[in-house]
């Protein structure tokens, strides 16, 4: 089993984004390992969580999981079939806690217009109470960096936010659309420019969602992005 010191020893040994993005934390306590062509980063803070997040060969992930899977409030996160693999080849079991989806893109994008960058960020928390309140990014939280938003009238009516970036896989989050503008392709529009922008400055561009949201994954896979069923594991009682 080898350590992986630094962001660069993850992207070489890995060219999994999830992984890629993971590797953030190991400017922030975190630790990575590889084994087997697999790869695991500690994550102790990553969207709120204290993770784990593992990808590759079914084999290996098993070694990484069973080495460094448990911690209090530790959550190993990884893709649904692969979990399914390795469940089968652990002597504790796991079981599933709740899924989600992942979802990437590289390339580039054009900018769409009237959407900008929000010099302020009073409107933002109004409207994320209105529109998303179980957002995982909102304003002044570790990590979140800056939102983007869409006025009509001069009210903020649609906004997301780029957060939780790593060297070379951006985050979009905090996706809202204003409940009595919903249907004019608002949310479209402002998760292009987070999106284009991010692809700008990282090559690639990711993002969480709730497997259940079928609109959100639609309008997502509308700008190019391809989702992955996600799931984190919890020790079997």
């Amino acid at each position: 089993m080898r350590r992986l010191r630094t962001t660069a020893d993850v992207q070489d040994a890995s060219a999994d984004p999830m992984i890629r993005w993971a590797s953030q934390a190991l400017s922030a306590g975190g630790a990575a390992w590889e084994h087997k062509g697999a790869v695991a980063v500690h994550a102790p803070s990553l969207t709120r969580r204290r993770r784990l997040v593992l990808s590759g060969p079914a084999e290996g992930v098993a070694s990484l999981l069973a080495a460094h899977g448990r911690g209090v409030e530790l959550r190993p996160l990884l893709e649904r079939p692969l979990a399914a693999e390795v469940a089968s080849l652990m002597p504790t079991p796991w079981v599933e806690d709740k899924p989600f989806g992942w979802m990437d893109r590289s390339g580039s994008l054009d900018l769409p217009p009237d959407v900008s960058w929000l010099p302020h960020l009073d409107d933002v928390p109004p409207l994320l109470r209105a529109a998303n309140p179980d957002s995982w990014a909102w304003p002044g939280e570790p990590g979140v960096h800056r939102w983007a938003g869409v006025r009509v009238e001069n009210q903020l009516v649609a906004t997301a936010a780029e957060a939780w970036c790593s060297p070379d896989v951006g985050f979009m989050m905090g996706v809202a659309v204003h409940p009595s503008h919903t249907g004019q392709g608002l949310g479209h529009r402002v998760c292009q420019f987070v999106t284009a922008s991010l692809l700008t400055l990282y090559g690639t561009c990711a993002l969480f969602v709730e497997n259940y949201n079928a609109p959100a994954i639609a309008l997502y896979r509308k700008l190019g992005f391809t989702y992955r069923d996600i799931v984190t594991l919890l020790p079997a009682a």
